[in-house]
């Protein structure tokens, strides 16, 4: 059972519906008899009728029974199945131009589902299927098609509205068939969903998608790289998905998965050095800025960690203090945590500071 300090600190996040503890425990509800998770919507009850559990089969084992309102037996936040529906509907008609009698056709009802995309993606369904056309649509361009081609194929009957809507998505003109093209893709986690893109040579980043600065974070990344973001997936965000799933379930604790990391030299061999730290281990700043053979530069470390793109394949979050403390991590440290306790409990290695 959490500590005192813990069941005050579960209860503050369970009120502010602190999405960064999704995964970390579920609220038991005493006058109400059903458990929650922590983003629950439904009105919060007194701190002293709640007690907090750090897994499902604890609250079950408990006597509690699952909030219907936030199904807290799921993935937290998972996609739903007008969504589900809609994103299968997409990738057998991607030239298809939606309107709301299609939603209607579907039995969905086209308000909840651009709230419910938007909370997710980040974008309405109509941007997300627009996106979708046309990645496909500079495939095709590079592939040889001929522009006019492609402009019928996405559906468009006026050339300078396809030439419009491909500019705004693409970030080019549809006759530039060098662009880079990143697939987007967004899968779920005991933790909450993760955002990750690729291109077709490896994993360029993965993030928790309520991170803060996510938006500035892309947007920096497609301006570097000259690339255009559309959601679809590809080998390398089939691979990841696979992985990360085992990773959860305790069944995998080195990463394959090809990288492409995006930074500096030295930001480069700081990630890399975070990824020679082991499964179920840990590390201060200053030993991780000796093993760079730089132990002067523990402050650039740490900022460079802060930059990792790629989370928790690039493990930044088995760096700690040195006195043993959890720091800084952009998941948040409820999720650090849990991560640091997930891997322990698989390793069967007690977490352990190595003290400088």
């Amino acid at each position: 059972m959490p500590s005192e300090s813990q069941n005050s600190e579960y209860y503050q996040a369970l009120v502010q519906r602190d999405s960064q503890y999704e995964g970390v425990f579920y609220a038991g509800i005493k006058t109400t008899g059903i458990f929650c998770r922590p983003t629950c919507p439904a009105r919060k009850p007194k701190e002293q009728n709640c007690e907090f559990f750090a897994k499902v089969q604890d609250a079950l084992l408990a006597g509690y029974r699952p909030c219907k309102r936030c199904q807290p037996m799921s993935q937290p936040n998972a996609a739903s199945p007008a969504i589900l529906t809609l994103i299968e509907s997409v990738e057998k008609e991607p030239e298809r131009r939606w309107s709301d009698a299609d939603f209607r056709a579907l039995g969905i009802d086209a308000s909840t589902v651009r709230r419910q995309f938007k909370k997710r993606f980040g974008m309405t369904f109509v941007a997300y299927a627009r996106a979708r056309r046309m990645g496909l649509a500079l495939k095709k361009i590079r592939d040889g098609s001929r522009v006019i081609d492609t402009q019928l194929d996405s559906g468009y009957d006026s050339g300078s509205g396809f030439r419009d809507a491909f500019a705004k998505i693409m970030g080019s003109a549809p006759q530039n068939k060098d662009a880079t093209l990143l697939k987007a893709h967004w899968l779920d986690s005991p933790l909450g969903p993760i955002l990750t893109v690729a291109d077709e040579e490896g994993l360029i980043l993965s993030e928790f998608t309520d991170r803060r600065g996510l938006e500035r974070e892309i947007e920096k990344l497609r301006s570097r790289l000259k690339a255009a973001i559309v959601p679809g997936t590809n080998l390398i965000l089939e691979s990841i998905e696979a992985e990360l799933a085992a990773y959860f379930a305790g069944e995998l604790t080195e990463f394959k998965t090809p990288l492409k990391m995006i930074g500096s030299e030295f930001q480069k061999a700081v990630w890399k050095s975070l990824q020679r730290i082991p499964f179920g281990e840990t590390r201060s700043y200053a030993k991780q800025a000796e093993a760079i053979g730089n132990p002067k530069a523990v402050r650039a470390v740490a900022r460079a960690n802060g930059m990792n793109q790629i989370a928790i394949v690039i493990p930044c979050h088995r760096v700690i203090g040195s006195d043993g403390s959890l720091t800084g991590y952009a998941g948040g440290l409820p999720r650090k945590q849990w991560l640091l306790e997930h891997e322990s409990r698989v390793s069967g290695k007690p977490i352990q500071m190595e003290l400088t």
